[in-house]
């Protein structure tokens, strides 16, 4: 593959562009601030896999039937691979799995929280959500908002998960589009995010895990919030270091694919630490969560990006816990404050 044939726009909806050969790139929508997904999918001879599917909703439909009805149309879609469990990953695969009989292939994590998620729908507000956005220290005015409206559930934006699916796990080899590649698993920004890196070409399918322009959300949640989504994620970054070369083309669940791993794994993880410097140094005076986003993340935050911010800032200040930096109380509205040890 020769790297200077790699794209560098995004295709327009409802079109397909060729990576390499047999591998094709789509995008989908979001009705976030972060307005796509991205899908790929791989010429396996007499059908198609796809990789990632985009959330459940009429237009992502509509999308992925013209696809199948212009560029897609001479075999049907077999398999559908979703590298982890978050909704605009896998939003559609029950779809593909019931109505076009594609074999559902997913680590069994990522399985099992998707499943789970888009099988719990909340119509209010539980009592461990409340204590967490509390423990979070959200404001008041947003946390009042929240504890009156319906909440956003999985099964808004992801079809129904069929019962049963194909496990893949660290270290498997698995064949798509004519190339043998090796499964390897990263955490943080999602349990047991599955990774495939091609043995016969210069290509890696990343998702989330390996983003080239941002960096992934890495929060915890009222399921688990005290969780080290950020220890992990780091580690995972380590981990991948000695598989990537300079000539690997990442293919990403958002933004543009890119090269030059060994760096931005390096660029990746140097900017967790210093941003993790940055809140320590913050926290030389006891503060909840909620009141760290300028430090960790350089500017204020509003609007939609409330939640994202207050989940990721909120395992930042786990992770500097759980590594016996800081210290935590618990302050008379619920909120965890935390604060530097002096060492």
């Amino acid at each position: 593959m020769n790297a200077m044939q790699w794209p560098v726009e995004a295709p327009e909806s409802g079109a397909l562009i060729g990576i390499a050969e047999g591998v094709f790139w789509a995008r989908l929508p979001l009705p976030i601030a972060l307005n796509h997904v991205n899908a790929y999918i791989l010429d396996d001879g007499d059908g198609w896999t796809v990789v990632d599917t985009g959330v459940d909703t009429k237009k992502s439909r509509r999308i992925w039937a013209d696809l199948l009805q212009g560029p897609l149309k001479a075999k049907p879609v077999t398999r559908v691979i979703v590298t982890h469990h978050h909704l605009d990953h896998v939003g559609l695969a029950g779809w593909f799995a019931t109505e076009h009989g594609a074999e559902l292939v997913m680590t069994r994590t990522a399985y099992l929280m998707a499943r789970m998620l888009q099988l719990d729908v909340q119509d209010a507000p539980t009592p461990e959500m409340i204590a967490f956005w509390r423990s979070c220290g959200m404001a008041p005015d947003i946390l009042a908002t929240r504890q009156a409206e319906r909440p956003f559930n999985t099964a808004d934006a992801v079809g129904p998960i069929p019962l049963g699916y194909t496990r893949i796990q660290e270290g498997d080899e698995i064949t798509i589009g004519g190339r043998l590649w090796d499964v390897r698993c990263g955490d943080g920004h999602a349990p047991e995010h599955a990774t495939f890196w091609s043995r016969d070409d210069a290509l890696v399918l990343g998702g989330d895990q390996l983003l080239g322009s941002i960096s992934p959300n890495l929060g915890v949640s009222a399921t688990e919030p005290f969780a080290d989504p950020v220890g992990d994620w780091m580690s995972s970054c380590t981990k991948f270091q000695k598989y990537a070369t300079d000539g690997q083309l990442v293919l990403t669940g958002h933004k543009l694919p890119y090269t030059g791993l060994p760096a931005r794994l390096r660029s990746l993880i140097d900017n967790h630490h210093a941003a993790l410097d940055r809140l320590l140094a913050f926290l030389s005076e006891p503060r909840a969560a909620c009141e760290c986003f300028v430090p960790l993340f350089k500017r204020e935050v509003k609007g939609g990006e409330y939640g994202l911010a207050m989940v990721e800032a909120m395992a930042h200040c786990v992770h500097l816990f759980h590594n016996g930096l800081v210290t935590r109380a618990l302050r008379d509205d619920g909120a965890y404050v935390w604060q530097r040890k002096d060492l």
